[in-house]
């Protein structure tokens, strides 16, 4: 890991790591913050949603160190509450801050990464864009001639740096036409995250440099083809139940259900805090083996707080009777302290820089 990641005389560092749901920003960005904590360089985090509860802030914040999250629309709408969100963190002296863009969101370097260098140029040092792909949903993305595979399109477009995520799972380099792939890096073993960091914090790799050329109606009408729901339910047992028996159940019939009534999912999460111990559970297609992480040896507890997030080609209202029926069959004693299901607003850019 060379010097130039932690130069006192250099300002923070900001590195937006973006890419489609499912794409596995967050484990980068924590395996990342790990591996810079290691070597003495601080960190910061900000996550980004469309709505509240967002199962990724929960888990980051669980990981330690600082994290902050912008809510209810994407970084290009809510540029302002970016940069406080920003402004919080460098009270806190990192050295380099992490952004995690919402997965259905492109054209960030017109209307977050210009508009940085342009107006907090001598404040934060802007890192290339890197854009991450899971080599499977590419597969899928690849011959499709729908909304949401333009919009992913456009993601590897803009990107500064393209990286293929999860090398874990693939034997070999898949063959992915028309994309240029950089680096192929699995956060899960470490594979590759060192000789990123270098190259996105060396300086090498000019950031925000593809002009990105956009159909905005088509981009609405791609994340409008996307139900949001997200939710987090307070559970009481009187039988204790560790974190993994009662998610993981959950999640497993959500995705039977969200199968049977032919709604695509893009990324399901759940994450279950418990006084004994924290997993976060995701499945990021229709039948897929759950990743799990965290404590999966914890031992039973009464008291569960749970996040739920689902994006899905579906409609909201159908992700929202789903979920429900779901909660239902939970113990009696849970309280529902927050169910959103909708269609993401149009994208309406604070500022946009070409």
């Amino acid at each position: 890991m060379s010097n130039s990641r932690s130069g006192s005389d250099l300002p923070p560092a900001v590195v937006f790591v973006a890419g489609f749901l499912g794409s596995g920003k967050t484990r980068l960005l924590l395996r990342a913050a790990s591996l810079l904590a290691s070597a003495g360089t601080r960190t910061a985090l900000i996550t980004n949603d469309q709505g509240d509860d967002l199962v990724d802030t929960e888990w980051a914040a669980g990981r330690g160190g600082d994290v902050t999250g912008v809510q209810g629309g994407c970084f290009c709408c809510r540029f302002s509450d970016l940069m406080g969100a920003a402004e919080k963190l460098l009270a806190h002296e990192p050295q380099v801050i992490f952004a995690e863009p919402v997965g259905s969101c492109t054209d960030l370097a017109a209307t977050v990464l210009r508009p940085l260098q342009s107006s907090y140029g001598l404040q934060l040092r802007v890192a290339p864009l890197t854009v991450l792909i899971d080599p499977e949903r590419a597969k899928e993305m690849h011959t499709a001639a729908s909304d949401v595979a333009y919009l992913f399109q456009k993601q590897i477009e803009e990107a500064d740096i393209v990286c293929l995520s999860k090398s874990d799972l693939y034997d070999g380099v898949p063959e992915l036409p028309g994309i240029s792939v950089r680096r192929h890096l699995s956060a899960k073993t470490g594979e590759g995250v060192a000789a990123w960091l270098d190259e996105v914090l060396g300086g090498t790799v000019p950031a925000a440099s593809q002009a990105l050329t956009i159909d905005y109606g088509r981009y609405a009408r791609a994340e409008a083809a996307l139900g949001w729901l997200n939710a987090r339910v307070l559970v009481d047992l009187e039988a204790p139940l560790s974190p993994a028996t009662l998610a993981g159940p959950l999640i497993d019939e959500l995705d039977e259900k969200l199968t049977a009534a032919g709604a695509r999912i893009a990324h399901l999460k759940i994450f279950d805090g418990a006084p004994t111990g924290s997993i976060k559970i995701a499945v990021c297609r229709n039948g897929e083996d759950p990743d799990v992480e965290g404590d999966l040896t914890a031992s039973p507890a009464a008291r569960h707080d749970l996040v739920l997030n689902l994006r899905a080609e579906a409609d909201p209202e159908l992700l929202r009777k789903i979920v429900e029926a779901a909660f239902a069959r939970l113990p009696p004693k849970i309280k529902i302290v927050n169910l959103q299901a909708f269609q993401p607003s149009p994208p309406k850019p604070q500022h946009r820089i070409i």
